[in-house]
């Protein structure tokens, strides 16, 4: 079961790092209001070698509970390359989505998007509580983890749906045996906390950031917790944050029905009818799993859906998108189940990647909506509505993604109210999949007038800046590194 909200497109996948930080031969020290991180040398981690040696690797502690910060710490695992010019602004602080993405393994890799920011600023990212390096939460092993795959994630049957319940409480009793007192304390607010402990740590008066996708939401509830000690933000690939459980789950319904209808364009194809087409084959699959190359492995109805997703993220995924439907329709899942293997951080030697189990962890922790599968089935054919392809995973993803839950939710939306905040740019992109385009006007709307700008791009894919728009890089560039805020409702075509 995976919900699509993390921050994921085939160049990031392809790209990932993974890095191990080692706080040993430092070569500097920053100190700021009792906080410390010693920077050294990253290493490498297992097969993977360590980043440039223009990259440095560090640890930082805090507070595991920052309403009791006596009671013990964490420890948080951050990367940073140090401004290449003489004329240096700061840190800018990147998130780049999730919740659930190691900063620490994606920072070198989005290094050569920035390189126009890092004139100024040093990069600085990190592993988020409960991510990866950072006391990383994880919930199933490898064979479990595969083995959880041909649970049907849209139940036909009573039989299938008690499996579907019980494979989600399984996952909760997992997470819970891994992080033990941490899983209630993983939550947005928490992390947001950190921030400002990061932002002292480097030496800053003020949080320069920079969130994609989920880091949207991270730097909206940094802002409101925070408002004095906001720097210039960017926001971009925005989280709605007025929509609950149900309405994020029905934005993304729309988000990824309007990228399948305009690749379906792009096709020649009309978009209703290659819908179906879609759906159809779906639901063949669901009842006879397709065979693949991968030894011992199935393509089944969840899987097939991943693979559609991933190629969804970006305009370069079509033709791949385009090749694996074609061999489905020919009964071969191979392609199907390689692009969904990408998303879901699978490698040829069948280990998995914890992305998931970390944002699950965090988005448990942090919603308190629980829907029951009854009142799921009742929304189910609004969400079929919606996406004949996407509804029926994503309706079924309200009842199971936080069914029976070790720790309560949070709250039912987040708040992010700034009154007193320097502007922060709020960028939306018409044609993202994964955080619909409207979210950044509730984001900016939310986040208080004279403090939210909007700067629209009517574009393909999930993000803007380095999409390929110099009218995006370059306003977000003159934001961060001029200070200059662009006219809100901007639009970049």
């Amino acid at each position: 079961m995976t919900r699509f909200v993390r921050w994921t497109a085939l160049t990031a996948c392809a790209a990932l790092l993974t890095a191990a930080c080692s706080g040993g031969g430092s070569d500097d020290h920053d100190r700021s209001g009792g906080t410390a991180i010693d920077w050294g040398r990253c290493e490498a981690s297992g097969d993977t070698p360590a980043p440039g040696e223009e990259w440095q690797c560090g640890t930082l502690r805090v507070p595991l509970d920052w309403s009791e910060p006596d009671d013990g710490t964490i420890e948080l695992a951050l990367i940073r390359a140090k401004a290449t010019g003489d004329d240096r602004l700061g840190s800018l602080l990147f998130n780049f989505g999730g919740p659930g993405g190691s900063g620490v393994s994606m920072m070198p890799s989005y290094a050569t998007t920035a390189s126009k920011l890092r004139e100024r600023y040093d990069l600085v990212s990190w592993d988020p509580r409960g991510v990866a390096a950072s006391e990383g939460i994880r919930c199933r092993d490898d064979e479990e983890t595969q083995a959880a795959e041909s649970v049907d994630s849209t139940p036909d049957t009573p039989a299938e749906e008690q499996a579907y319940l019980a494979d989600a409480a399984d996952f909760g009793k997992g997470c819970q045996e891994s992080a033990g007192e941490l899983l209630a304390h993983v939550s947005t607010t928490d992390t947001a906390r950190d921030m400002d402990r990061i932002r002292r740590a480097v030496g800053d008066d003020r949080l320069n950031y920079f969130g994609i996708s989920y880091g949207t939401e991270l730097g909206g509830v940094y802002a409101h917790l925070f408002p004095k000690r906001v720097g210039r933000l960017t926001l971009d690939a925005v989280v709605d944050p007025s929509a609950d459980t149900v309405g994020h789950a029905q934005n993304q319904t729309r988000g990824f029905q309007r990228a399948l209808d305009n690749y379906l364009k792009s096709t020649g194809r009309d978009p209703g009818r290659g819908s179906r087409e879609i759906a159809e084959l779906l639901d063949r699959i669901d009842a006879e799993p397709l065979p693949t190359s991968s030894k011992g492995r199935e393509l089944t109805q969840s899987l097939a859906l991943t693979g559609i997703v991933l190629p969804l993220y970006g305009k370069d995924g079509w033709p791949v998108l385009t090749s694996a439907l074609e061999a489905a329709e020919e009964g071969d899942g191979s392609e199907l189940l390689a692009l969904a293997d990408g998303y879901n951080e699978r490698d040829a030697s069948g280990k998995y990647g914890t992305t998931t189990h970390s944002q699950r962890a965090i988005s448990c922790l942090d919603d308190k909506q629980r829907m029951t599968a009854a009142q799921t089935e009742e929304l189910l054919p609004e969400f079929e509505r919606i996406s004949p392809v996407f509804g029926p995973f994503l309706g079924w993803d309200t009842a199971g993604w936080c069914h029976d839950w070790p720790v309560p939710g949070q709250h039912d939306t987040p708040e992010v109210s700034a009154p007193g905040a320097a502007p922060v740019l709020v960028i939306g992109n018409t044609g993202d999949p994964a955080t619909p385009y409207e979210g950044a006007r509730r984001m900016a709307d939310e986040l208080g007038e004279d403090v939210g700008v909007v700067l629209t791009w009517e574009g393909e894919g999930h993000s803007a800046y380095g999409s390929g728009s110099d009218c995006v890089d370059s306003t977000v560039n003159a934001y961060l590194l001029d200070g200059t805020v662009p006219k809100d409702g901007k639009v970049c075509s």
